[in-house]
């Protein structure tokens, strides 16, 4: 992994997170989860760039992001491979896998010691900087209600600052 700056990533993000998706991982090298997610924004805010993540707090990676101040945002790209290990990470618990293991994915630590993995064509370290809830009072459009109830809880909103970036 090289390490380059993010102002030259030219990714498109509509492609990458939402049809390629990417692994949210918090931890560190040796007890750490991820989770796939298709949800999330990338930009620039309070004079830095930053990554919105949504995780609905019943998720297992959602103890790791509380209780941890960094989290990896992880894009496998779109190999056979990729779909594989997103799929299964997105299906099944940390609490009941080794969902590294069982993806086929290597951990690895970054200099400030998010994880990653070998597997991995972009890493962004990421420090939170602002966590909210979506609450259903504030839904202006109450057609977005459908991705709650029987599907899961209502996401916490995590803002976090891209610190690192890392290209194969």
């Amino acid at each position: 992994m090289e390490k380059i700056d993010i102002t030259t990533l030219n990714d498109n993000v509509f492609t990458t997170i939402g049809k390629e998706w990417m692994l949210v991982a918090a931890g560190n090298e040796e007890k750490f989860n991820m989770m796939t997610a298709s949800w999330g924004c990338l930009g620039w805010l309070w004079n830095r760039p930053v990554a919105i993540v949504y995780i609905r707090p019943e998720r297992y990676t959602h103890e790791f992001i509380e209780t941890n101040d960094t989290m990896s945002l992880v894009f496998l790209g779109n190999s056979e491979e990729a779909r594989k290990a997103y799929a299964f990470c997105g299906a099944k618990s940390g609490r009941d896998f080794d969902k590294a293991k069982e993806a086929h994915l290597t951990p690895v630590a970054t200099e400030n010691g998010c994880v990653t993995f070998d597997e991995a064509r972009l890493t962004l370290t990421c420090r939170k900087l602002y966590k909210t809830q979506i609450r259903p009072e504030e839904m202006l459009d109450k057609s977005i209600e459908q991705w709650y109830g029987e599907k899961g809880g209502l996401h916490d909103v995590y803002v976090v600052e891209i610190l690192d970036a890392y290209k194969k």
